[in-house]
């Protein structure tokens, strides 16, 4: 004790001194203050104005470019492209919740900034994150991004030739708040403050305070916009499904439709942007047509016949088997393989987590033990399939073992939304099977035990009930529209099911049926697909967040974690790429640790095949196949077809 207070004494100093010294840590802050907020001040003054956005500053075009890098900017114009959709359509409205949506419906709008008509993502395709001005000629927002001003091209025109103004973006902008999707317009209208015409080609939006940045710009620059003129005077709604459609901007517009048969678009010779350097070597074909079909066998047939010219193929079976046609072997139609730069669609069997029995974490875990992955990818699917087991899978973002660096440091921060499991055990991967037998012993075994466990005991008549007597019953509903190999897939899996003792069962419905139960998420098991991320934004809050999650549309299984909220505010806040990364990372760490979805199959590659009268650039940029982009018609060759009676 007696040293403890001599070195308090020699630590004692002087009141005068103290005082002095006070004064001056007082003076010191008091000048640390006055200069950030001089800094504040500063930043709010500059404006930054460019030709285009992203989130850290940065553009690989220059103001003056003359085009994108890949595209063909010599391309000819002209011929058609035709392609298939499966099921039925009975609406030309993309943005409502009912109805059935006829396929590129969306296309014949543009929004502020530039969108791919083959995708509808930011333009261009071989960058990611950034997006060029295309109703809007320029921007410019304040260095804290609590606002943006978009400069309107006073050329841009609404197909009916009527001006396309900023008044018609604010229309479009609260119409999406009024009437879009709950979930859009609930995060949207809780970031953006207000949107206003400050003249008919100049358009102001403001952000809320205290908030990431993220998502903010690039959401309003890529709001599509409707004519306010149309709307008014048909009192058209965007909740509700119509035939009628609103004339967009777009280079193509509704040429005409045959209801549950045929949409025909055609591209707008006098189209306002035609010029643009975004727009060089795109938008090639005079006509887009899309032939509808019962289901995937009769839209593999009319291909065969010509009476469509495009198919990306997506059944393996029919990419193994169904190409030895005489077409084929006649060089009529081409195939090829080309290659996908994105992380593969996180899709699989999505779990209904409101499903009162899939709520327990270890039922999920039995249900998923019932997909054999490596007998489901030799027996049905030619072997022609990789084994998904991350939201981003083959990219740096993918978890990989046990956290740590960075990531760990991330995940500790955050406190006790983390279970330590996922802090100290190696991320979760997709299980292993016997591709010997279809129902594998060992992992039988271990779903037995997990619902045993659960509490779904096993009664004398094999099947599995829980302590009220109630029987543990899944409904797998697949459109019967889809693929007879989804089919064998979907049956396969709940056979084994059964053999658990599970009441399971697939049902074939049709495709508007299964649309709206799709929507109303009656099912306990379904074939769905959420989103993969390259970079943090807000709509990752849509997809996996726990806001909107019981109604969201994008969030199939509902998923609801205070864990993959806290890491999605995380990679929202952070202000580097590396610290971006490192959260995004951690994310799909998250995202497998909740177990919402049983990972399946994914192609590294693009399977397309194609009448032989199409033509694309050598070297495809990595984001986007751009069939509808920047693809071109050859009009020799379809010359050559028709004269050999191919066509």
């Amino acid at each position: 004790m007696t040293g403890y207070r001599n070195r308090a004494r020699a630590r004692m100093i002087p009141l005068s001194d103290l005082r002095r010294s006070l004064l001056g840590v007082a003076g010191m802050i008091g000048l640390t203050i006055a200069a950030l907020v001089a800094q504040k001040a500063m930043a709010e003054d500059q404006v930054i104005r460019s030709h285009g956005y992203s989130y850290y500053g940065e553009l690989s075009y220059p103001p003056d470019f003359e085009h994108f890098n890949y595209v063909n900017p010599e391309a000819p114009k002209g011929g058609e492209i035709s392609l298939y959709a499966p099921g039925t359509f009975d609406s030309m409205n993309p943005y409502s919740r009912k109805g059935r949506a006829a396929r590129l419906s969306w296309m014949v709008y543009e929004s502020l900034l530039g969108e791919m008509p083959a995708s509808g993502g930011p333009a261009p395709a071989d960058v990611y994150g950034e997006m060029y001005g295309l109703l809007a000629e320029s921007l410019e927002y304040d260095a804290g991004k609590t606002w943006v001003i978009f400069n309107m091209r006073p050329e841009a025109r609404f197909a009916d030739g009527t001006p396309v103004t900023a008044h018609d973006v604010v229309f479009s902008h609260n119409l999406f708040l009024e009437q879009g999707l709950p979930s859009y317009a609930q995060a949207v209208s809780r970031r953006v403050l207000s949107a206003e015409a400050l003249d008919d080609h100049r358009v102001k939006f403001t952000f809320a305070e205290g908030i990431s940045r993220r998502s903010l710009i690039d959401q309003v620059g890529s709001t599509p916009v409707f004519p306010k003129a149309w709307y008014e005077a048909n009192e058209a709604r965007l909740d509700e499904p119509r035939l009628d459609a609103a004339p967009g901007s777009g280079p193509y517009q509704v040429e005409s439709y045959d209801v549950n048969r045929r949409v025909v678009y055609a591209r707008n010779p006098d189209y306002w942007a035609k010029d643009l350097p975004i727009n060089r070597g795109r938008h090639n074909f005079d006509r887009i047509r899309i032939e509808y079909f019962a289901d995937d066998n009769a839209a593999f047939e009319a291909f065969k016949a010509g009476e469509y010219t495009f198919r990306a193929e997506t059944n393996s079976k029919t990419w193994a088997t169904g190409y030895d046609f005489p077409a084929v072997d006649k060089g009529w139609v081409t195939l090829d393989e080309l290659p996908d730069g994105n992380p593969p669609t996180p899709n699989g069997i999505v779990f209904n987590l409101a499903s009162e029995p899939l709520k327990d974490k270890r039922v999920r875990q039995a249900v998923a033990l019932g997909y054999n992955f490596e007998w489901t990818n030799q027996s049905l699917q030619f072997g022609l399939f990789n084994q998904r087991h991350s939201f981003v899978q083959d990219t740096p973002l993918q978890a990989e073992g046990v956290p740590e660096g960075a990531e760990l440091e991330l995940l500790q921060s955050l406190g006790d939304v983390i279970p330590e499991a996922v802090l100290s055990e190696p991320a979760v991967m997709a299980h292993t099977s016997n591709g010997e037998r279809l129902n594998d012993r060992r992992n039988l075994r271990r779903a037995m035990a997990l619902l045993d466990e659960a509490g779904w005991a096993v009664g004398s008549d094999g099947k599995r009930r829980n302590a009220q007597g109630e029987l543990l019953t899944l409904e797998f509903p697949i459109p019967s529209s889809g693929s007879a190999t989804l089919g064998a897939v979907v049956e396969s899996f709940v056979s084994n099911l059964q053999l658990m003792g599970i009441d399971a069962q697939f049902e074939n419905v049709d495709p508007s049926q299964y649309t709206m139960r799709n929507r109303d998420r009656d099912y306990d098991l379904v074939f769905d697909s959420y989103s993969s991320f390259l970079a943090a934004g807000t709509g990752l809050m849509q997809r996996y967040g726990s806001q909107e999650a019981e109604f969201s549309l994008f969030n199939p299984a509902g998923l609801a974690s205070p864990m993959v909220d806290a890491i999605i505010n995380a990679a929202l806040e952070s202000e580097t790429r590396e610290q971006e990364q490192v959260a995004l990372t951690a994310l799909d760490r998250a995202l497998r640790y909740e177990f919402f979805m049983v990972p399946v199959w994914y192609n590294d590659s693009n399977w397309v095949a194609y009448w032989d009268m199409y033509e694309h650039p050598e070297t495809l940029p990595p984001y986007a196949l751009g069939v509808l982009d920047f693809w071109w018609y050859n009009a020799d060759k379809a010359k050559a077809l028709q004269e050999a009676g191919a066509l």
